[in-house]
């Protein structure tokens, strides 16, 4: 997302090299390559309409007439270093990918040539940080580290770490910007923004559904004027109005993750 209280994500344990219980870092891994996956080939996914079948599904959206249900259509597949543990990734333009990888003493930056996979710059992080969210605002790359408030900006051209940052979330997992302002996640159901000249919080919403908080946000997309967050540990990713912070809908990708096994993925690595 290296020692600070760790209170709201009992089952997402990290260790130096490996996450302590290895069922819980499978897990993890597998809900993140299903997903990293679908940012990967460019889920510029066209999403089209998704009725679903499920009578939990049906009874949800008879509840909520505003709220709709989507699926998604694959139009690329592209190469990706299966060794990165892939925590933010952003599209640069020019065919060029900057991605973010987490485990500590693995955790880097990279810039990646997008139709081949080719890691063209890459700055490893101390050891002591696990890589999360990164977006790029102008010439900057922003970027949060899990279980900390630390987060470090870099320039865009060859990745030079230009500085250190303190953030006021609770703990660094995802970011994303539209342009302007920046938006973060961690791990809560609370959606922040976040000046990028100061890196203050400036405003925060509490993302609920069926009067729910929806927990676990992670990494998260400024897409068509709105934000789509993956719910870490699900097969799920929920649309949120930036300005409100209403729930408009969900992106349902069980389908995907099926289908990725079907074809022999391994996503347990």
């Amino acid at each position: 997302m290296a020692s600070k209280p760790f209170k709201r994500k009992p089952n997402r344990n990290r260790s130096s090299s490996k996450p302590e219980s290895s069922m819980a870092f499978a897990k993890h891994l597998y809900i993140r390559k299903v997903f990293i996956l679908l940012s990967i080939i460019l889920l510029v996914c066209v999403v089209i309409f998704f009725g679903v079948s499920s009578r939990t599904w049906k009874r949800m959206s008879a509840d909520h007439h505003s709220i709709q249900f989507y699926g998604y259509e694959v139009v690329n597949e592209f190469h990706h270093d299966p060794g990165a543990f892939t925590q933010g990734l952003v599209y640069g333009g020019s065919d060029s990918l900057f991605e973010s990888t987490g485990l500590y003493r693995q955790s880097s930056v990279r810039k990646v040539a997008l139709r081949t996979g080719k890691v063209e710059i890459l700055k490893k992080m101390d050891d002591s940080y696990f890589g999360e969210g990164l977006t790029l605002l102008g010439d900057r790359l922003f970027q949060v580290t899990w279980r900390t408030q630390d987060g470090f900006i870099y320039e865009r051209k060859n990745l030079q770490k230009l500085e250190r940052f303190t953030h006021q979330m609770e703990d660094g997992w995802g970011l994303a910007t539209d342009g302007k302002i920046l938006y973060g996640s961690d791990g809560t159901s609370t959606l922040y923004l976040i000046d990028p000249q100061t890196l203050k919080v400036t405003r925060k919403y509490g993302i609920k559904f069926n009067d729910h908080d929806v927990r676990y946000l992670n990494e998260l997309e400024y897409i068509n004027g709105e934000i789509w967050a993956n719910v870490w540990q699900t097969d799920c990713i929920a649309r949120i109005s930036p300005n409100n912070g209403t729930l408009l809908g969900w992106i349902l990708l069980q389908p995907l993750r099926e289908g990725l096994l079907a074809a022999g993925y391994d996503v347990s690595t």
